[in-house]
């Protein structure tokens, strides 16, 4: 008799709580649905290494998947070559250039610093009149000294390639000469250099310093002249 109501008493109890009965059969999982989610979890990992090796994967339409063709190549590089060749070439002539420049014009500075000398020294002989040089024999030995000194220095210039412009009775030309004044009725054309006042000096063919000149003035010509009373 006490059996009967125990169980009684514990089919009454599971009808009173029915969700805690299906809460603890459904703790222990559908086998039917814990496999379903299992296949759909490794296709799920197979594709995302599909699509991985998909972009690991190089291109057919890639730029450089196809290998140059080694004749262009050699072509490009030979030509490269001809370029860099015909570049040093170039600036080899130019630095050879340059430097032959520099030496050529080398001494500008120290012979512009000496044509004062060489002025002076023409000038001490200017103001030696020949009647005196042939009245005082001390003084012509001095002159004779220094028109040697005047010489040897000209020579020197000579060997460097220096030379001087006295340009009397030649055409007035403006690159090598700078005119000091105009003079009239000197019976010779217009332009015409009849006095040289300082010579000038030409390294090579770079002006060192200008002559500096008188220059004949042309004459007035008839319709110029006023004719009003």
């Amino acid at each position: 008799m006490t059996e009967e109501i125990n169980d009684k008493t514990s089919s009454e109890e599971d009808s009173e709580n029915p969700d805690e009965t299906s809460a603890q059969s459904g703790g222990e999982g559908d086998p039917a649905e814990d496999a379903a989610e299992t296949t759909e979890t490794a296709e799920t990992a197979e594709t995302g290494d599909a699509s991985e090796a998909t972009e690991d994967e190089p291109s057919e339409d890639a730029p450089g998947a196809e290998e140059d063709d080694p004749e262009a190549r050699i072509a490009e590089l030979e030509d490269k070559l001809l370029r860099s060749r015909a570049d040093m070439e170039n600036m080899r002539s130019r630095l050879t250039r340059e430097m032959d420049e520099k030496a050529k014009y080398a001494a500008t500075a120290l012979a512009r610093d000496i044509l004062t000398a060489a002025d002076n020294l023409q000038r001490a002989l200017d103001c030696i009149s020949p009647e005196a040089r042939e009245q005082d024999e001390a003084l012509e030995n001095f002159a004779a000294g220094v028109e040697a000194i005047e010489r040897e220095m000209l020579a020197a210039f000579g060997n460097h390639n220096i030379r001087k412009i006295e340009p009397v009775d030649e055409k007035f030309n403006p690159e090598f000469h700078q005119a000091m004044f105009e003079v009239e009725n000197t019976g010779r054309a217009p332009g015409t250099v009849v006095e040289v006042v300082q010579p000038g000096y030409l390294l090579h063919d770079r002006l060192l310093r200008p002559a500096m000149v008188g220059v004949a003035k042309g004459e007035p010509s008839e319709e110029s002249v006023d004719t009003k009373v």
